[in-house]
């Protein structure tokens, strides 16, 4: 009989979904009364953060930024320019590519949620302290940074003849 060893660390990946639903219990209704879903928000909040851009930006982009798949992306996008929140065109420079920024609806809900938003980090930090969230800050940006491992190929090799 094969038995395997007990996990000696929690499950990481688990406790870091947890906490993000802890933290966007607090959120989520005031995206729903702005008729919003979490991916909408991810795709205005980004779509904010560059709205000094002009141009607008690649959909790859916006993909990476808000932690979407291509094809969500797509059907979330198609949502958004349906709702008047975003517009999309070909890139000027490369047709291929389609470019996407927020509207003066969609920018107006980024607004209007920011303060929404920041009054839920700053209870967050009268719960946890300063220092602590500062830390907690801290501790993400390096587990994020942490150097992805490699994935070797085992090689093949052909039986001796």
């Amino acid at each position: 009989m094969n038995s395997t060893a007990p996990f000696v660390h929690r499950n990481l990946p688990r406790l870091l979904l947890e906490a993000r639903e802890a933290v966007m219990a607090h959120t989520r209704p005031s995206l729903r009364e702005h008729g919003l879903s979490d991916q909408q928000w991810r795709v205005l909040r980004v779509l904010g953060e560059h709205a000094d851009e002009p141009a607008g930006i690649e959909t790859g982009r916006v993909a990476r930024e808000a932690y979407l798949l291509g094809p969500s992306l797509t059907g979330v996008l198609t949502r958004m320019a349906r709702d008047g929140l975003i517009e999309r065109q070909r890139c000027p420079q490369d047709a291929r590519r389609t470019v996407v920024r927020a509207t003066a609806a969609g920018l107006a809900k980024v607004q209007a949620l920011s303060q929404t938003i920041e009054a839920h980090y700053v209870w967050m930090e009268q719960q946890l302290g300063k220092a602590r969230l500062t830390a907690l800050y801290e501790l993400l940006d390096k587990v994020i940074a942490l150097e992805v491992p490699e994935v070797t190929e085992a090689v093949v090799t052909a039986p001796d003849l």
